[in-house]
């Protein structure tokens, strides 16, 4: 009973730490990088591809309390527009979060379009703008309540109301963001490239985002700034930087690392990349990858391994994710592998 009813308090302690900074952090990734339209819309089809299908699953929190899982899955299909070299991605992103014992779930759809206009005849260089919006919806499992009003002195009584004053168990709103990124070739070497993306979410500032329906909720905007550089070593190796700044009202969250990526057989056209690295979620957790990519698939793994606050009730465990992309050219007229100029990183 005692151990039960610290894994509640541990939920509710946690549940309330999440739900204070959800305004600052929404749902993120330790694999932000496999993450692109969650990070910038204005980042989808930067890649050497005409399509790209990611997924991404989070579970955290195991060592503490009822584990919290989140799910991404995103689409990309770039097409280039006309005869010059502009391009145009279509593409979506939809996001599964169940949060700890009440299981508060939320799910997002949201589709997104992004134009990249080339800045250059000459090398790979464009501006891109793309914009994301769509539904959110969010429910919360009332059964799985426990409040102090159950307490009938000497037991908890599930029979006893639980107190609380909300009568809808699930609400929906419609969310957007909109961004902008310009990414270049470095050099003469067209593998190595560099972005820079702002992007500007929870535009329309969605209210009554609330079980209560309190008309003075609202989603505070959230701005990220996203960075990355590809640079290659030597023939057969390379190096990735990624880098994210996000700033939502009064919270922060930075978070950067690099990988370094070994071609195991081709070095022109390789199938087999290994690629090994880490990233820092700073004052909250160290973060190692490793990724195996085999064409057209790639899977990587990373944990985070926790620094934050709660380094003593969760002994440094954090998360786990794994994530899954399949990314490749289309064999058809129009693919951007025949483009002169094409977006990429």
């Amino acid at each position: 009973m005692r151990r039960g009813l610290h894994k509640q308090l541990w939920s509710l302690f946690i549940l309330l730490t999440v739900t204070s900074k959800v305004i600052s952090q929404d749902i993120h990734f330790s694999q932000f990088f496999e993450t692109p339209l969650l990070r910038n819309p204005a980042l989808a089809g930067i890649f050497s591809g005409d399509i790209r299908v990611q997924a991404v699953y989070r579970t955290q929190w195991n060592s503490v309390t009822v584990p919290y899982q989140t799910g991404s899955f995103n689409a990309e299909y770039k097409l280039p527009v006309g005869k010059g070299d502009d391009f145009l991605t279509l593409g979506g992103q939809i996001l599964y979060d169940k949060a700890g014992t009440v299981a508060l779930t939320t799910t997002h759809i949201l589709p997104t379009l992004n134009y990249h206009k080339s800045l250059s005849t000459e090398r790979n260089r464009y501006l891109s703008l793309g914009i994301m919006g769509g539904l959110v919806q969010r429910k919360i499992d009332r059964s799985k309540i426990t409040t102090n009003s159950q307490f009938n002195g000497t037991n908890y009584d599930s029979g006893l109301p639980d107190g609380e004053k909300f009568s809808k168990t699930s609400y929906a709103y419609l969310d957007g963001s909109v961004g902008m990124s310009f990414n270049t070739q470095v050099g003469e070497n067209t593998d190595n490239n560099i972005f820079i993306g702002v992007a500007y979410h929870h535009f329309n500032k969605a209210p009554r985002i609330s079980f209560y329906g309190n008309p003075d909720y609202e989603m505070t905007p959230k701005w990220v700034v996203s960075t990355g550089i590809r640079m290659s070593m030597n023939d057969y190796s390379y190096f990735t930087l990624h880098a994210d700044y996000s700033q939502q009202g009064t919270y922060t969250e930075k978070i950067a690392g690099a990988l370094f990526s070994w071609k195991l057989d081709d070095m022109d056209d390789p199938r087999y990349i290994l690629h090994a690295g880490a990233f820092l979620r700073w004052k909250d957790a160290l973060i190692p990858v490793m990724k195996l990519e085999f064409k057209p698939l790639a899977v990587a793994v990373s944990y985070d391994a926790n620094i934050s606050q709660l380094t003593t009730a969760s002994g440094g465990r954090g998360g786990f994710e794994i994530s899954l992309t399949y990314q490749k050219y289309v064999n058809k007229s129009n693919s951007s592998s025949e483009a002169v100029r094409c977006p990429r990183f």
